[in-house]
């Protein structure tokens, strides 16, 4: 009967991280095409991304119906119960940078509609690049259960954030040197401060990928930039 319980976990198990998987990968897409929409002035593109979420959606509410599922029936204990939860909180941290990315396509409109200003769209484009690229590698040390990497990814948070201030003092700049910037600055800035959010969510997802294997969360403090930026919530 243990061994028939055991075997029913592991494919309720393998079930939804390959559901963790999928979402992981849609929501990487969404990250490059979003910023990639914003670079290229691209509504149509960016329109796509924003439909898109739904998906997203979708298959994080099927997530959480398929853990509290699996936990009402195995009754998982101690590390198999740990990781059912970590599920639930990475499935989360996903919806929530998908929701990133499609701020990031509905702003893209009006973006395209003002002159661009020199090096801030490569520039977004390079943060955003980074941060899925975090997002790949977290979502390999959960399959892996590897702890190193995880780290690896939690310390990379901090080049985001210097990418963040070294953009938001751009922004200044322009501002300061022509007053009709201004309004494109700050479109711009909620870009970026949302991109700079699906870094520390990723850095979470990091942060619950170390707890899911060792059952203790990271005891150091995180790198973390102090942010020059205005804080704003989009």
């Amino acid at each position: 009967m243990n061994e028939h319980i055991s075997s029913a976990f592991d494919r309720d198990l393998e079930n939804i991280q390959s559901q963790i998987m999928k979402m992981g990968g849609l929501v990487e897409h969404a990250i490059l095409e979003a910023a990639q929409a914003l670079e290229q002035r691209d509504v149509a593109r960016a329109d796509v991304v924003r439909k898109a979420d739904k998906v997203i959606d979708a298959l994080e509410e099927q997530v959480n119906e398929d853990a509290a599922r699996t936990i009402a029936l195995r009754a998982p204990v101690s590390k198999d119960l740990r990781t059912l939860l970590s599920v639930l909180k990475l499935a989360g941290s996903l919806e929530r940078v998908g929701d990133y990315a499609k701020n990031m396509a509905k702003r893209t409109p009006i973006i395209a509609d003002m002159s661009p200003l020199s090096g801030t769209d490569a520039a977004l484009r390079r943060m955003s690049k980074e941060v899925q690229s975090m997002l790949k590698d977290v979502l390999d040390a959960y399959v892996r259960r590897d702890v190193d990497l995880a780290e690896t990814v939690r310390q990379r948070d901090l080049e985001v954030d210097q990418m963040y201030n070294a953009l938001f003092r751009e922004f200044l700049t322009f501002m300061m040197e022509d007053p009709r910037n201004i309004t494109g600055c700050m479109h711009l800035h909620f870009v970026a401060k949302n991109v700079e959010r699906m870094g520390d969510l990723v850095t979470n997802m990091a942060e619950q990928v170390i707890y899911m294997v060792t059952g203790e969360m990271p005891d150091d403090e995180r790198p973390k930039l102090s942010s020059t930026a205005i804080q704003s919530d989009v």
